[in-house]
């Protein structure tokens, strides 16, 4: 019988909230039962396993990420989409490390049947893209380099990786200007 309270969501956010607080491979379901206060079986009638539970923890990131991206670009095209996607992408990053890292977690062919969320994101990128006036194959190549870009400035940002005394705030903005040179000039 499960016990009352505790459900599936409840878990993934409890979860999602020690990713941040500890990383998201340093969540376990023994730490989790003993927040909830309840021995490790007692969660296995809501997630079958550590794996499970991570992978709901990526959806559920993924999701807020998702949502945090559109609302920043509605209405918005060219560098000011851009610019509104990239703070959105860093800021979710530096605000949620743990739930950021999740986005990042490769899923087994099968192992995720709600694909709503990754088919949004995808879709999100590629309609900033098209304001640029790329299409396929560009809208791939650019989107996985901006998904680098992005990632790559966020992960050595959040592991203390720039040390230089130049403001990391003034090498996002450039970055973001230079990203949006090249974009406008993608080759052909």
């Amino acid at each position: 019988m499960a016990r009352a309270g505790i459900t599936a969501a409840r878990l993934t956010q409890a979860a999602a909230e020690m990713a941040d607080e500890a990383g998201f491979d340093k969540v376990t379901l023994s730490e989790l039962a003993r927040r909830f206060g309840v021995k490790d079986a007692s969660l296995y009638s809501h997630v079958d396993n550590l794996r499970a539970l991570r992978v709901r923890i990526a959806l559920l990131s993924a999701r807020e990420l998702t949502d945090r991206i559109a609302d920043a670009v509605a209405g918005r095209a060219g560098k000011d989409a851009l610019v509104a996607f990239a703070d959105a992408y860093r800021r979710y990053a530096l605000d949620h490390p743990g739930r950021y890292a999740a986005t990042q977690m490769r899923f087994e062919p099968g192992e995720v049947t709600e694909t709503e969320v990754l088919r949004r994101s995808v879709e999100l990128t590629y309609g900033m893209l098209r304001g640029y006036g790329l299409g396929e194959p560009d809208l791939t190549d650019a989107g996985r380099l901006l998904r680098s870009a992005f990632h790559g400035f966020v992960h050595l940002e959040l592991g203390g990786g720039f040390g230089h005394p130049r403001a990391v705030e003034d090498s996002w903005q450039r970055s973001l200007d230079a990203l949006h040179v090249l974009l406008e000039n993608w080759p052909k």
